[in-house]
């Protein structure tokens, strides 16, 4: 990991493609193509979970669980699990933005009848593999087939409002349930064996192309997931099952009265008891999907901001000291060096920064950043230290161009000392600076490499619709950004 590199930061649901979102079939190879010839390294995606409600990535209903609206169905007629006819009827989705509930629809009935044929013929090939999946994953799988049949059952609704019994974990409940429901749970397993056989066969075309992947880990999970349901110990719940204290940080520059993520807080005691094993299953998981995992606030991994859950703002909180530090040097002991990024962005203490140096894990510096205060600003490039990933803007950032077009006042005046006026010629100056840093690693979103303005946006924090609908079409791409994109990666060494 000490060369220089660069890359690309898109999430599979923005991929081309005809299937209504992006997902893990021809076209995520085109786009790997696309890489290795632009001479990049890295591809850096976001959480790949089941979403639920506001379709984020960071709101999963497992931690584990890929999701099934990614798979490829092109790719299974190729595995004899669905015909030509299967997807003749198969509906146009003109509009390029993600329509989930639409997708969703579509392919589910789709994937119901992939399951169904699947085990009328039980081709012996793909029987084997699907024993070996369950084999590997059931510590995980079944909690998760289970939660989500439960779900259906109880009409989706979160498991804090089932029947005790089943709430609880009863084991008698549990046995009862699992016979009630048993097709739905045996649907769900394969469904999930189907994804991950996607996403290592694409995983496996990357790295054969000398691109490594770079996954996103969220710190918590959501409250109605089956990691709470299935752990309850681990996290801060009264005794009828409910948050104690729910995640978000303080009021800040961004926001006046904080921001209020609802997720539940760990236990960092009695995951402490438990020798950490639930969140050491989580970063070897991680670290078998992906070449190297973000951290998604790091923060909350040397002490988080902790706010009780009947409360409607952020503002009560109180920091709370976790216990990142045991947990990572337990991790360390297992594997060696750490092939894990801390984003270490917003408010950073320096217990924070400490912590991310113990482990020699790269943070991260973004250039939207760089201009709000004067030339000592952490994120320009001349104060950047090597062990760090360097972005124009992330997930959560208008896109550069958007972001440029509203720049007003000493921000401005900043900015235009830095990369001077017209848009585009900015736009391209603030990327080559990106690549020109010492940090090691820089990486750009497709939508700032492709000069589109605030249209393709991926995501407002603090808005509840719209957002993770954004995806490309290959006639963007033009041959300009090919050249500058290759020009720029050999000019600076990446």
């Amino acid at each position: 990991m000490g060369d220089r590199s660069s890359g690309i930061l898109l999430h599979i649901t923005s991929l081309p493609g005809s299937e209504g979102i992006g997902t893990l079939g021809n076209e995520a190879c085109r786009f790997v193509d696309f890489l290795a010839g632009s001479n990049q390294k890295l591809w850096q995606i976001l959480p790949l979970g089941p979403v639920g409600f506001g379709n984020s990535p960071y709101q999963c209903f497992s931690a584990f669980a890929g999701n099934p609206l990614l798979i490829d169905l092109a790719s299974l007629i190729k595995d004899s699990l669905l015909t030509q006819e299967d997807l003749a009827k198969q509906p146009k989705f003109l509009s390029p933005r993600v329509d989930y509930s639409r997708v969703e629809k579509w392919k589910q009935p789709i994937l119901k009848k992939a399951f169904e044929r699947y085990q009328k013929k039980r081709p012996e090939k793909l029987e084997i593999e699907f024993v070996r999946f369950l084999d590997e994953h059931n510590w995980w799988l079944h909690d998760y087939a289970m939660f989500m049949s439960a779900k259906k059952h109880f009409n989706n609704k979160p498991w804090g409002e089932w029947d005790d019994e089943l709430k609880f974990r009863k084991k008698s409940a549990l046995k009862d349930f699992e016979s009630l429901l048993s097709d739905e749970i045996g649907y769900i397993k394969f469904i999930q064996f189907l994804f991950f056989r996607q996403w290592f066969q694409l995983k496996n075309y990357a790295n054969q192309k000398g691109i490594s992947i770079i996954g996103d880990l969220p710190l918590y999970v959501s409250g109605d997931s089956a990691d709470v349901w299935s752990n309850t110990d681990i996290f801060l719940l009264d005794k009828n099952l409910k948050p104690q204290k729910v995640g978000g940080v303080p009021p800040d520059y961004f926001s006046e009265t904080g921001q209020l993520w609802g997720n539940p807080v760990f236990d960092w005691q009695k995951l402490e008891k438990r020798d950490y094993d639930w969140w050491l299953a989580r970063l070897h998981f991680n670290l078998n999907l992906f070449d190297q995992v973000r951290i998604d606030h790091f923060r909350g991994l040397e002490a988080y901001w902790s706010v009780p859950a009947e409360d409607r703002t952020a503002m009560n909180g109180e920091w709370v000291p976790a216990g990142g530090f045991k947990l990572l040097k337990k991790f360390r002991e297992q594997i060696g060096e750490l092939p894990l990024i801390a984003e270490d962005l917003g408010f950073i203490t320096p217990e924070v920064h400490k912590l991310r140096e113990d482990f020699n894990l790269p943070g991260m510096k973004v250039l939207q950043f760089a201009f709000g205060s004067d030339e000592t600003n952490i994120n320009l490039p001349h104060n950047y230290e090597p062990n760090f990933v360097v972005y124009t803007g992330t997930h959560d950032n208008d896109t550069t161009l958007g972001w440029l077009e509203k720049l007003e006042g000493e921000e401005k005046e900043l900015a235009r000392e830095y990369i001077g006026k017209p848009r585009k010629k900015a736009l391209h100056k603030c990327i080559e600076m990106a690549w020109a840093s010492c940090a090691k690693m820089a990486v750009i979103p497709m939508q700032d490499l492709l000069e589109l303005g605030t249209k393709a946006r991926l995501n407002t924090p603090g808005t509840s619709s719209g957002n993770w609908e954004w995806r490309f079409r290959w006639w963007q791409l033009k041959n300009r950004h090919r050249r500058f994109l290759k020009e720029i990666t050999r000019k600076y060494n990446r």
